[in-house]
């Protein structure tokens, strides 16, 4: 009887011990249980569409020279403003300041001279091309890009050199593309905004889709793959 009675209380002693965490299991089970924040999105600015006459007369005052007519842009000379694909990612924010600031070491001179009010007026007036729903938003609220520098800049050099140019200089390498490596693009778009060009690529433009889905498809290349590259430019900005 006190052999049975001891197998009893062995057999519970088991029993309770197995069904008790660990300090270390009951840590990483709270740890896991908790979501990690959602990076949150900058609200959009919001631009008056009456606006958009007023920043048409601006727009040939200022911008045609570069940008051509309509804003279309021409290839190894300025990019075009009013790429639908490029409306649809680009929040009010980038656009604003991008003209308001210029891009240093490009052709692109700053325009903060002709202060908020009409600078909004002429994103209002490139606004007034859209033809795509905005996602801006949701863009830049995707993660930030985590990768290999080294595997991302063969992916460059292989895919992105013969248009961006060596670290992505742009046009001053003689290159068809915008200087994607430059500080004053890279301190100013997300890496949703970068992730999402090189895998959807823009119409009408000589930037093909680099991803499994968009328009017009000039590879597949991988989400880490593109990541790499993100990686890969934001540690070599072009001086």
């Amino acid at each position: 009887m006190a052999k049975t009675l001891s197998i009893l209380v062995l057999v519970l002693f088991v029993l309770t011990g197995c069904d008790q965490p660990t300090e270390s299991s009951a840590k990483n089970n709270k740890t896991s249980a908790v979501p990690a924040p959602a990076k949150v999105a900058d609200k959009p600015i919001e631009i008056d569409p009456a606006l958009a006459s007023l920043g048409k007369v601006l727009y040939k005052q200022n911008c045609i020279f570069c940008h051509q007519a309509d804003a279309i842009g021409k290839a190894g000379f300025a990019p075009s403003l009013t790429n639908h694909e490029f409306l649809s990612v680009a929040s009010n924010k980038f656009i604003l300041s991008t003209i308001r600031d210029g891009r240093p070491g490009t052709g692109m001179p700053p325009f903060s001279h002709l202060g908020k009010k009409d600078i909004e007026s002429i994103v209002a007036y490139l606004r007034s091309y859209e033809t795509l729903p905005p996602r801006a938003a949701e863009v830049d609220a995707q993660p930030a890009a985590k990768g290999d520098i080294a595997r991302g800049q063969a992916s460059f050099n292989l895919i992105c050199l013969s248009c961006h140019g060596p670290n992505g200089d742009g046009y001053a390498a003689g290159g068809t593309g915008t200087a994607i490596g430059k500080a004053g693009f890279l301190d100013k778009v997300s890496d949703g905004f970068i992730r999402t060009t090189i895998k959807e690529g823009r119409t009408n433009t000589r930037m093909l889709g680099f991803g499994k889905e968009g328009p017009r498809i000039m590879a597949a290349l991988s989400d880490q793959e593109i990541d790499d590259i993100i990686v890969y430019l934001r540690t070599v900005p072009s001086k």
